[in-house]
């Protein structure tokens, strides 16, 4: 007895294929039931299933219509052959011309033939119109209602049901299916027309149905094409079966009228194609009445070619444009009835996919816009290009449908004959991400190995990859294509979009802005909803702009549909739609976005992602869109004023664009198209640090000048970060540590550890660097390099004792802190593994830590450094404090430390002549030979070289032999003056060039202190200073601050001042002693004036000091200054003064009297000297007129009457009498005069050179000033010997005298 399960499954062949599958497995697992009653339970269910199916059977064989084929139609004279052809083969081609009924008869063939009933006829169609219109024709040919036994389904409308058996859908359509149907087992026939088109679906489609036929053996598949290689289809299908229907066609004559024809000599050369076009339109207009259809490439050349007819004013003549983005009124207008002729000036949409009704004749240029993928830019192309054979033959046979026609092609018949068969499959010239991710999502395996009509380019599969790769649905990582898809990927593949829009929907929901980018994703799906009218563009750019963003086109899209929600809440349908017209929108994509937007936000949803309710920042938006376009990223090039774009692309903005006019420095495009350059539509500007979060799996990382950061402490580097080329970080700092540990170790060993560039309170790291600079300080100053060990050595001591991992401080510290509690000694240094061998013989005694100079001790640092950059550093430095400056003289520097004395006695006796040095070689022995016999610092060292040179030579060098110049700079003392925080405040070889340098600020340091103590004064007129103090000494910051106090001439007062050397202080005492004396003292200057003699009057007058009393002013203080020499000086007491003042007061007036008795002489002769040297004016005696007029000047001059003194005042009339003597003997013999002259000369620069030498404050010196009268003696001995001199006088004592002031 058979088992009620078996009976069952025996009724199963007799079912719906769907019923079949889904039954035989709920059969098949009741069979593992051991529980009777439940066993009788599950069979009761299933035979009352199986009953319900079979019932659903009957039903469906009983709605089979009766069918009838119209007569006229080509194929139902085929109807016989293609039933037999479908009935005895699985796969059939059906190759016939449009319009041989194929599309609405197949479908009828198939229900005759019994099909439809245990599964529904899917019929694709390419496009949804197409699905509609065939629907509808097919379901009125039956009579029955359209949704009942035949229906369509097309994206957002579906009017089939269970019942229906004949479905006609989109080919998208039937791919979405396979998803959830993977043997599409609700069918038992499909049908897939319009196979020659060779969409990307098309092929897929073509391929699985191959892959799924074996284990489908009861499906039929019918493939229907134009009769463009059907052989290429029944190849794919194991040679299935060809059915050829022919078309309803007339003859159709072709005529070749080349745009410039090279056979004809006299044709013109510029002709272009709009004069082409043109010709042919008169040519056909001798023919018969008839519309005309002209093919162009684009709306560009449509618009140019409606205004060239337009102009010619052809009568009786409709003009109409046909492309895809007219609206649907305008497109509309085709089909519509008209009288008189119309030329239909076309895109390539009228080739196949729209029939054009009343064509009689055809001009073809032979070219069109054809979408392409380019390998190199890796954007889609859409490049003019010459049609194939096939496409020109679709376009002729346009025009031989309702009579004979005329078809004139715009280049020649070689030309056409030399073009390829057959147009590209569009899976040859197109990205292939979404055909691999909808394959890998239904795990059709790899694309490659995928059984397609033409496989695809295999760098196309490639870059669909990447693409994919790039959106993060792929790991490039894993090898098996079945396991290579991500968990996102998964999410992308169900969302019915393109992979980058897709991909923004699901990033959206990390930034909170899905409802946003649902509206902008479902807009880049479907054309734009923005129509502009041909005759219409700036109205339509006016109502458009309203939506723009200045920022974003992809917020205009935002702006467009809250616009249109808010419209559409306020107005009717109706109202609604006529808005739509007056503001340029086309209503039937409206409704299409809003219908797309609702499904997506369906599906996302049901894919876990959120929408948000509140509006979300742009920011967020445009980060979520850069992630489906993060290869569609650009970065301003301002010189070229184009984008770099990803793998060195290079484009610009549509002019249509909102950032057209100020474009962005970086900017994301939706699509970048090829046309007549490469452009980027619909954009928006972003920020490259946007960019790099999105792209961590696909930016390139480079790093330069990895370096050690003492503040980071870690080694860091620079971080160049590029996405396809384009840089997002052009110089970023990172810790190298990550990047490679092994270099960052030795960075951190190098730099922290052996080069101290480290902040840390780690106790032996402070230990061993203090050993290093005892070791280094020794370098410096025995200066050499060999003594301490090189960094390799410390290298190696820490390397050998770090773990691999401290690669940074941060590192170290975490190991240290446990390993030092184990081996605490573990990376100390000793001092003899600092030192290399041989480095003994250096005495730290030879270069001392300190100078001393009488009480002073003085700092001494070394360095070694020479060249360039150590210039005046290099070698020993003296550190004087700033406060005893003053008390710092040059004795004994010249005789530099221990260390270096040797080789400073070798470099002087190297420095003199070579006539003297080769009695001193060879110099280093000398050297230490004449060391052994001196005691150092005792005399100057060239007095003690001089003596001990000649005592073992015998050889005498004079002073002026030796060339300190040529020492090498390390031999000279450096000296620091520092202020008392140890700031240098300047430093130099020279002490003497330093102390007049800082004379202002050792003043100032010297008051301070002084002022602290009430030692300074000012504003006195009387002495009540008590006892002044000659020395002012006090401790300060470790040293004994030493100056000496001084009455100072302040004008109408007199102050207590500092000076610093003793010899400033002789100098300012005089003249403050001289000062208070006069204020307090009566004027003599009345006295004076009364015994002035009219003559004296008049000599007075002719004085350089300008007024009169200014002269008195002059003799009354070289009186003053008499009478105090005679009273012994200055006074420091009260009661010094006192008597110092009194003698002073008692004999001023005859003591002035004296004076000015000698200045009237003075001034008269001088006078008269002045008048004589005015009065001559020979060219010949000019250059000793010139040295007596400089004379007389610096005798006789402002002041002249105290700088000269009472004692000198009658030596002053000698040498003015001694100048009127020169000036009487020069006319006899002026060569003479000129001789004697140079060697005064000569003299006075001698002196000149003196000054400059001396410190300002011994320039005063009575030995300094005896000099300059000691010239002018000579003058007199030269000039005019019988006045005589005071003393003798000659070059040689004036040379001697200079001398011993500069000993």
């Amino acid at each position: 007895m058979r088992s009620p399960l078996a009976e069952l499954r025996q009724r199963l062949p007799e079912l719906m294929l769907r019923d079949q599958h889904r039954l035989r497995r709920r059969i098949d697992a009741a069979r593992g039931l051991r529980d009777r009653d439940r066993l009788a339970e599950v069979v009761a269910r299933l035979a009352a299933d199986v009953d319900r199916a079979q019932a659903r059977v009957a039903s469906r064989r009983a709605a089979v219509p009766t069918v009838s084929y119209p007569a006229e139609l080509p194929v139902s004279q085929r109807k016989d052959d293609i039933a037999a052809a479908i009935r005895d083969h699985q796969v059939v081609i059906v190759a016939g011309e449009t319009g041989s009924g194929k599309t609405t008869q197949i479908p009828k063939i198939c229900l005759e033939l019994g099909r439809g009933v245990l599964g529904t006829i899917g019929h694709t169609q390419p496009r949804r119109l197409a699905a509609r219109t065939v629907a509808d024709r097919i379901a009125e040919e039956i009579g029955t209602p359209l949704g009942e036994t035949v229906g369509f389904k097309v994206r957002f409308t579906d009017t089939s049901g269970d019942d229906t058996l004949v479905k006609l859908m989109t080919d998208g359509i039937l791919l979405a299916e396979v998803q959830t149907d993977r043997l599409l087992r609700q069918y038992d026939t499909l049908i897939i027309d319009e196979a020659h088109e060779r969409s990307l679906n098309i092929d897929f489609l073509l391929g699985y149905l191959k892959e799924i036929l074996p284990r489908r053996p009861d499906l039929k598949v019918i493939i229907t094409s134009a009769t463009i290689d059907p052989e290429r289809f029944s190849r794919h299908f194991d040679d299935a079966p060809i059915v050829e229907v022919s078309g309803r066609t007339y003859p159709v004559e072709v005529r070749y009228r080349p745009i410039v024809d090279p056979e004809d000599p006299d044709a013109d050369p510029d002709r272009d194609q709009v004069q082409a076009i043109m010709d042919a339109v008169d040519e056909l207009a001798l023919e018969a009445r008839g519309d005309v259809l002209v093919f162009l490439s684009g709306e560009r050349e449509i618009r140019d070619t409606a205004d060239a007819l337009t102009k010619r004013g052809l009568r009786d003549t409709e003009i109409l444009p046909l492309y895809a983005r007219l609206s649907a009124a305008e497109q509309h207008r085709v089909f519509q009835r008209h009288r008189g002729r119309r030329i239909v000036l076309a895109t390539n949409v009228a080739e196949t996919s729209l029939t054009v009704p009343g064509i009689k004749y055809v001009i073809d240029p032979g070219t069109a816009r054809i979408s392409r993928y380019s390998h190199r830019l890796k954007v889609q192309r859409l490049p003019i290009e010459a049609i194939s054979q096939a496409s020109a033959n679709q376009r002729k046979g346009r025009c031989g449908r309702v009579s004979e026609g005329i078809c004139i092609r715009l280049y020649s018949e070689e030309d056409f004959l030399s073009r390829p068969e057959f147009t590209d499959p569009e899976i040859l010239r197109t990205n292939l991400a979404s055909v691999i991710l909808q394959m890998t999502s239904l795990g059709l395996g790899d694309i490659a190995a995928f059984p397609f009509v033409e496989p695809p380019d295999r760098r196309n599969i490639k870059d669909g990859v990447d693409l994919l790769h790039e959106l993060g649905a792929f790991d490039p990582a894993e090898k098996d294509p079945r396991k290579r898809m991500t968990p996102l990927g998964r999410k992308l593949a169900q969302l019915p979009v393109d992979p980058r829009l897709a991909r923004m929907v699901l990033e959206a929901d990390d930034h909170g802005c899905v409802r946003e980018v649902l509206v902008i994703a479902s807009a880049l799906s479907i054309q734009d909803p923005r129509e502009r009218p041909a005759d219409k563009q700036q109205a339509a750019d006016e109502r458009h702009r309203r939506f723009a963003d200045p920022t974003s086109d992809f917020l205009a899209y935002l702006n467009l549909w809250n616009h249109l929600r808010d419209k559409q809440k306020e107005l009717s349908g109706g109202q609604f739609r006529r808005m739509c017209k007056s503001e340029f929108l086309h209503y039937l994509r409206v409704r299409e976005w809003q219908d797309l937007h609702g499904q997506l936000k369906q599906v996302a949803r049901g894919l876990g992602v959120t929408v948000n309710t509140a509006d979300a920042p742009p920011e967020n938006v445009h980060r979520a869109l850069l992630a489906g376009l993060l290869s569609h990223v650009g970065l301003m090039d301002p010189e070229k004023r184009e984008y770099l774009g990803a793998r060195g692309a290079r484009f610009a903005l549509f002019p249509g664009s909102g950032l057209f006019k100020k474009p962005p420095r970086w900017v994301m495009s939706a699509e970048l198209v090829e046309t007549s350059r490469l452009w980027a539509r619909v954009n928006a500007r972003i920020e490259p640090e946007w960019i790099e979060p999105l792209a961590q799996h696909l930016v390139k990382r480079t790093y330069s000048e990895p370096h050690w950061s003492k503040k980071q402490g870690a080694a860091m580097a620079y971080e160049r970060v590029t996405l396809y080329g384009v840089p997002i970080v052009t110089q970023r700092r990172v810790q190298y540590g990550r990047i490679d540990p092994e270099l960052a170790r030795e960075l951190f060993i190098r730099h922290a550890l052996v080069g101290g560039e480290w902040e840390t309170h780690h106790r032996f790291f402070h230990q061993n660097r203090a050993l290093l600079e005892e070791v280094e300080d020794l370098e410096h100053r025995a200066r050499r390099r060999d003594i301490l060990v090189d960094d390799e050595t410390l290298f190696d001591f820490y390397d050998e004792r770090l773990p691999a991992d401290a690669i940074s401080v941060r590192h170290f510290d975490v190991w240290w802190k446990q390993a030092r509690r184990d081996t605490p000694d573990l990376l100390n240094f000793e001092r003899r593994m600092l030192i290399n061998a041989g480095a003994d013989e250096v005495r730290e005694d030879d270069y001392p830590d300190a100078w001393r100079q009488g009480p002073l001790k003085l700092a001494l640092t070394y360095r070694f450094e020479p060249g360039a950059d150590a210039a005046g550093t290099d070698g020993v430095t003296v550190h004087v404090p700033l406060q005893v400056l003053n008390q710092v003289g040059p004795d004994g520097f010249d005789w530099q430390v221990p260390g270096l004395r040797t080789e400073l006695v070798t470099e002087l006796i190297r420095s003199l002549p070579k006539q003297l040095r080769v009695n001193f070689v060879p110099a280093p022995d000398v050297a230490r030979r004449v060391l052994q016999r001196v005691s150092p610092r005792g005399e100057p060292l060239l007095d003690a070289l001089e003596r001990e040179l000649r005592a073992m030579t015998g050889v005498t060098v004079a002073r002026e032999s030796w060339d300190p110049s040529r020492l090498p700079g390390h031999l000279k003392m450096t000296f620091r003056v520092v202020d008392d925080r140890d700031r240098t405040v300047a430093e130099g070889k020279d002490l003497d060039e330093l102390k007049r340098r800082l004379k202002g600020e050792m003043r100032g340091t010297l008051s301070t202190v002084a002022q602290k103590d009430g030692v300074e004064r000012a504003g006195l007129r009387t002495w009540d200073v008590g006892t002044l103090p000659q020395t002012f000494q006090r401790s300060r910051a470790g040293y004994e601050v030493k100056a000496y106090p001084a009455l100072t001439d302040e004008g109408d007062t007199v102050a207590v001042r500092m000076y610093e050397t003793p010899a400033e202080q002789r100098h300012a005492m005089w003249r403050g002693t001289r000062r208070l004396v006069l204020l307090n003292a009566p004027s003599p200057v009345k006295f004076l004036q009364g015994r002035l003699t009219n003559q004296g009057k008049l000599a007075l007058s002719h004085s350089p000091h300008g007024s009169v009393a200014a002269l008195f002013d002059d003799c009354v203080t070289a009186a003053a200054d008499k009478l105090i020499a005679e009273a012994g000086g200055p006074a420091w007491d009260e009661e010094g003064f006192t008597k110092l003042y009194d003698h002073v007061r008692s004999d001023l007036a005859d003591t002035a009297a004296a004076v000015v008795t000698h200045v009237e002489r003075i001034l008269k002769t001088s006078h008269d000297l002045d008048r004589r040297l005015r009065g001559t004016g020979s060219l010949t005696l000019v250059p000793s007129l010139t040295d007596l007029r400089a004379q007389l000047d610096d005798l006789v001059s402002p002041g002249f009457v105290t700088a000269t003194g009472w004692r000198r005042l009658p030596d002053l009339l000698r040498y003015l009498r001694a100048m009127e003597a020169r000036l009487d003997k020069l006319p006899e013999n002026p060569n003479r005069d000129r001789l004697l002259m140079q060697q005064v000369e000569r003299m006075r620069q001698e002196y000149l050179a003196l000054l400059h030498r001396l410190p300002p404050a011994r320039r005063d010196e009575d030995a300094v000033r005896q000099v300059r009268w000691m010239i002018e003696e000579l003058r007199v001995s030269l000039f005019a010997q019988r006045l005589g001199t005071r003393y003798p006088v000659s070059d040689k004592r004036i040379l001697k005298a200079i001398a011993q002031i500069t000993a």
